[in-house]
């Protein structure tokens, strides 16, 4: 952000782009004026907490850290399938994603370097995530903190998520969505009034 010439900026992330923009705000607390994470708790409170239907619901977490190649090589062997499977089960309310952003997902997931990011992203929540996390316990968020979820997704199911923020941030607030975990894709106006209300208040 520096070499674009931004010294302080705020930041929203989905999924792991809120994970590292969690990440991101404690580590450059001078740099980020407002924090917005959508449908995530924080990755250490999601591994402590961790039980049966935390493994059965995000399953994913912990195939994606397989070794040796085992989800690159199961993923490449049929990415459209991977993709479409993943996003029309955690997906509510009806209405269909936009079929130009499926297409998108999956032209992305056709390419290995793609499919190795991801996992890659998976096994460092898994890994350094957590290492630098458990030595920050304790530091809270100082920044502002808007928290946006899908109250049909497991997030919105398995957490009291205003609850578990507070515990991360010392100025959060946030509100459910009529989605599951697509926010951006499922309810994008809504996500976009919500966006822009926080980040210009």
């Amino acid at each position: 952000m520096r070499v674009l010439g931004f010294d302080r900026f705020a930041v929203a992330g989905h999924d792991r782009g809120g994970r590292v923009a969690h990440r991101l705000a404690l580590d450059a607390p001078d740099a980020v004026s407002a924090l917005a994470v959508l449908d995530i708790v924080p990755t250490r409170h999601a591994f402590d907490t961790a039980d049966a239907t935390f493994g059965l619901g995000y399953w994913h977490w912990f195939f994606l850290t397989a070794p040796a190649g085992i989800p690159e090589r199961l993923i490449a062997g049929d990415p459209e399938f991977w993709v479409t499977a993943r996003m029309r089960s955690r997906h509510h309310g009806g209405t269909p994603f936009d079929e130009r952003a499926v297409a998108e997902y999956v032209r992305c997931f056709a390419d290995p370097a793609a499919i190795a990011a991801s996992c890659a992203d998976y096994r460092a929540a898994a890994g350094i995530d957590r290492v630098d996390d458990e030595a920050d316990a304790g530091r809270r968020v100082t920044a502002p903190l808007l928290a946006l979820w899908g109250a049909h997704s497991f997030v919105g199911r398995s957490y009291d998520v205003p609850a578990v923020w507070a515990g991360y941030a010392t100025d959060g607030r946030g509100t459910a969505l009529d989605a599951d975990h697509y926010l951006p894709e499922e309810r994008p106006e809504e996500v976009a009034r919500e966006l822009a209300a926080f980040l210009t208040r």
